[in-house]
């Protein structure tokens, strides 16, 4: 993890927290009776709800599998704001969104309604930058990018 990163995380983690984890929002999967299968237009709805989308086992405040606690720490990492649904709430979503993205784990994150990966791509995304580029294309500038060139503008005051 580089230096900006490492900031940020701690940051994150004290008093920053509470106002990010506030903004987010997340849907319980089975409102309602859980239906017996998830069908495609459901699923385009689910995956359009928001700019960045990821089902998950849990939620973001308790995420119930280290793969989606990992995918949780990159968000908060980048500042972004997502719906996230617990495929551990409705086995008929935990099936749809397997079949709908045809990947077979779970967590699973969606960009603009376009399947991304799941957890071992977004941190390879993470760790090349490629998730930054990704996101500018969704028009959401990570708080690491934000970071990265408001420290460029010191250097350069220097």
């Amino acid at each position: 993890m580089n230096r900006i990163s490492q900031i940020l995380l701690r940051q994150r983690q004290g008093s920053m927290l509470a106002p990010t984890m506030r903004a987010m929002r997340w849907y319980s999967a089975d409102a309602g009776a859980p239906a017996a299968t998830v069908d495609k237009p459901t699923m385009d709805k689910l995956v359009r709800t928001n700019k960045v989308v990821v089902f998950m086992k849990g939620n973001p405040q308790a995420p119930r599998c280290g793969f989606s606690n990992a995918v949780v720490q990159i968000m908060r990492m980048h500042g972004v704001q997502y719906d996230a649904h617990d495929v551990l709430q409705n086995e008929a979503l935990r099936q749809g969104v397997k079949d709908y993205s045809d990947w077979p784990t779970i967590p699973q994150v969606f960009i603009n309604g376009e399947f991304v990966g799941g957890c071992d791509i977004l941190l390879q995304m993470h760790q090349s930058g490629d998730l930054i580029e990704e996101l500018k294309k969704a028009g959401i500038i990570s708080d690491l990018l934000k970071a990265e060139e408001a420290k460029a503008k010191d250097d350069a005051k220097k």
